[in-house]
């Protein structure tokens, strides 16, 4: 599951909420070992995503670097590049 996680810091354009929602659904999924909660546990499930993905937020407006921002679609090539390589 939390191989869909990707790294959001240093993109240009920077991540998107839809972004960070996304990896924050997956942390908790994880976590919780629930891919759809029950409804007993639907509100603290969600609650857990939008924590998540505000502490997220924050994070990636907190950190600096003095690399270059990295472009979405040149690091989409080198991962199909990787992945045939990977799995032929």
């Amino acid at each position: 599951m939390c191989r869909n996680i990707r790294q959001l810091h240093n993109f240009a354009p920077p991540a998107s909420g839809e972004e960070v929602h996304a990896a924050a659904l997956q942390y908790v999924r994880k976590v919780s070992g629930a891919t759809a909660p029950s409804q007993r546990n639907a509100e603290a499930f969600e609650r857990a995503v939008a924590d998540v993905a505000r502490a997220t937020e924050e994070l990636l407006a907190s950190l600096v670097t003095s690399a270059p921002p990295r472009d979405r679609e040149v690091e989409a090539a080198r991962a199909r590049e990787r992945s045939a390589r990977r799995f032929g």
